[in-house]
């Protein structure tokens, strides 16, 4: 039986999140680096106007996660597997082996940068409640416009699907879908571009280049891709997963289920996410668990760990 660490996307960020890290010296540690590494402080990358920024947003999420992964292996608890939810495949990376903290602060930089200066303003992300993903697709094709194009983008369980394009798209498509479909709830994600869709491939294609510059190592344990919904541990492979993932759909369920079955059974979500663990919990409920570092005490998360 093996645990599973996954690691937040956009949306799970919150002001003072860095500042709100546990006191510890891996957490400390990891925070100096990342000071260091970018030429600034706490407050510039988790403050409320700094995280009005994707660039902003995604730094910090990868600073937590890999702060929450330097944390659990110091107590003992290395994972198994890993999975991440978007820029969370980058902290995965790292606690994988398959990037250095340095690289992952740099690209993770460039990636934001890149997404904010092709979308700065007009586009963002909707969470579709309680419909199929044939009828979320049925809805996209009924609501794309040239001119304001909508996208499924992340599926991320039978009856959560996340959409992606224009504003003005994603209105139309809220609209409808309480009105013509009965979903039981749409709502804006915290996620001002479109990602998980065409519309970034030009983006991607740079963080690909950017990835020329750095060193990809095999993972030392099982690097599970939230786009591709398999197992990865190639260093080709895994390059090709984290510069593209941006314009690629998420099939977070699939993927969650693919841990499952390769032996996972407890997930552990790192800070400071808790979506994560409610998509894991119907598929870890056969004789598995799944746990927020956010919302559970550490020491309930390290006896989970201890029993497996």
């Amino acid at each position: 039986m093996t645990t599973l660490l996954t690691f937040p996307g956009q949306g799970a960020q919150r002001p003072g999140m860095l500042h709100a890290l546990p006191a510890h010296p891996e957490v400390t540690r990891t925070l100096e680096e990342a000071c260091d590494g970018l030429g600034q402080g706490l407050s510039e990358l988790d403050s409320a106007d700094a995280l009005r920024l994707t660039q902003a947003v995604q730094l910090s999420l990868l600073i937590a996660g890999v702060a929450s992964a330097r944390l659990l292996a110091d107590a003992g608890c290395e994972p198994d597997m890993v999975l991440g939810l978007s820029i969370g495949a980058y902290p995965a990376a790292v606690a994988a082996g398959s990037l250095t903290f340095a690289d992952a602060l740099q690209l993770v930089r460039l990636r934001g940068a890149l997404m904010q200066q092709a979308y700065p303003s007009g586009y963002g992300m909707s969470a579709v409640i309680g419909l199929s993903l044939a009828q979320v697709e049925r809805l996209v094709a009924g609501q794309f416009r040239e001119e304001e194009p909508v996208y499924v983008a992340n599926i991320n369980s039978a009856e959560q699907i996340v959409v992606a394009g224009h504003e003005n798209g994603l209105a139309r498509l809220a609209e409808a879908a309480v009105r013509d479909f009965h979903a039981r709830k749409v709502h804006r994600i915290a996620i001002s571009v479109p990602s998980h869709c065409m519309l970034l491939s030009g983006a991607a294609s740079q963080m690909r280049a950017a990835f020329d510059r750095v060193t990809v190592s095999p993972s030392r344990c099982t690097y599970v891709s939230a786009s591709s919904a398999r197992a990865l541990f190639q260093a080709d492979a895994i390059r090709d997963d984290l510069a593209f993932n941006m314009a690629r759909q998420v099939h977070w369920h699939d993927a969650a289920i693919h841990a499952r079955e390769r032996g996972a059974r407890l997930a552990i979500e790192a800070l400071p996410g808790a979506t994560l663990t409610s998509l894991c919990r119907p598929v870890f409920a056969d004789g598995g668990e799944a746990v927020s570092m956010c919302q559970a005490p550490l020491a309930t998360v390290l006896a989970l760990h201890s029993r497996l």
